[in-house]
């Protein structure tokens, strides 16, 4: 059901005098709208998996964030902040007339949805946040948590070569390759749509908001935290993640804990990429979720 599939439309949308490219699946009524991760990733990974969808009558639309993919590469890092990437989500949402969506966010998506939901409230009718955090100070507690279990000598190798400015060490780099096979995708052979968006990460955006690699936030996002806000998102919300996810489920026990209108899942035998690993338990937690608040 994850084959590769062209979209039906593809858009060239501008925002802010720079072009954004938008894809398009299917033609529902029922529209899912995709914030995929990264920051600087484009969008395939998430485009693929759930283009399917379609045959299930949603309209599915992702979009290659600006900075990334086939939209503009501007240089310019004061672009680079989770307020102007709500902005441009809005912008895609009007441009393309999709009125109310579904609104599905993973991972860095999460915290783009997040914002989004609670400024334009009016403008979706569920939430999902898919390996997603809304607390990353809790997160980078997490993280460090996870980096000791490689033990201590390895830890305090990693924290030398941060303080050092030298992360491109072979010794740091196979640290951080164990950590992405046990917490980020634990295939042996890494999808297709997954190595399309890896090997075009734009690194401008990724380390001014998160940081240097995944388990080291040290960007612009560093202090982030909307737990607080979370009340004030009623429709219903579905929060997921992977059993051994880099985003911990103890990060999405936050998030459900503080929504009012929430489910909870965590994937067994999954990580970050869930919906990659474990594709049938996913999608039927995913779609009986969407069925459920079908118009």
């Amino acid at each position: 059901m994850m084959d590769e599939r062209k979209p039906d439309e593809t858009f060239n949308i501008e925002v802010d005098d720079y072009n954004v490219v938008a894809y398009s699946f299917g033609q529902g009524d029922e529209v899912l709208f995709c914030l995929n991760g990264g920051p600087g990733l484009p969008c395939d990974y998430v485009r693929d998996s759930h283009s399917w969808l379609a045959d299930r009558g949603y309209r599915v639309v992702a979009f290659d964030q600006l900075g990334c993919g086939k939209s503009d590469r501007p240089d310019d890092a004061s672009l680079w902040t989770v307020e102007r990437y709500v902005e441009e989500t809005e912008a895609v949402r009007k441009a393309l007339d999709l009125g109310v969506v579904h609104l599905y966010g993973q991972s860095w998506g999460t915290w783009i949805g997040i914002d989004y939901a609670l400024k334009y409230p009016a403008n979706f009718k569920t939430l999902t946040l898919a390996n997603g955090a809304a607390d990353i100070p809790h997160l980078a507690r997490e993280l460090k948590r996870l980096r000791q279990s490689l033990g201590p000598e390895t830890e305090a190798m990693m924290q030398r070569h941060e303080a050092e400015g030298s992360i491109e060490h072979a010794e740091y780099e196979a640290a951080v390759t164990i950590m992405n096979h046990r917490h980020v995708c634990r295939l042996d052979v890494w999808p297709d749509a997954v190595n399309r968006s890896l090997s075009d990460w734009s690194m401008d955006p990724y380390k001014t908001i998160w940081g240097n690699n995944e388990f080291s936030p040290t960007g612009n996002i560093k202090d982030w935290n909307r737990v607080p806000d979370l009340a004030r998102i009623s429709q219903p919300a579905l929060v997921m993640c992977g059993q051994h996810d880099h985003l911990t489920p103890a990060c999405s026990q936050k998030m459900h804990d503080a929504l009012p209108d929430s489910r909870i899942k965590v994937l067994e035998n999954a990580s970050h990429l869930s919906m990659w690993e474990v594709p049938d338990a996913y999608f039927d937690i995913l779609l009986e979720f969407l069925d459920s608040h079908r118009d």
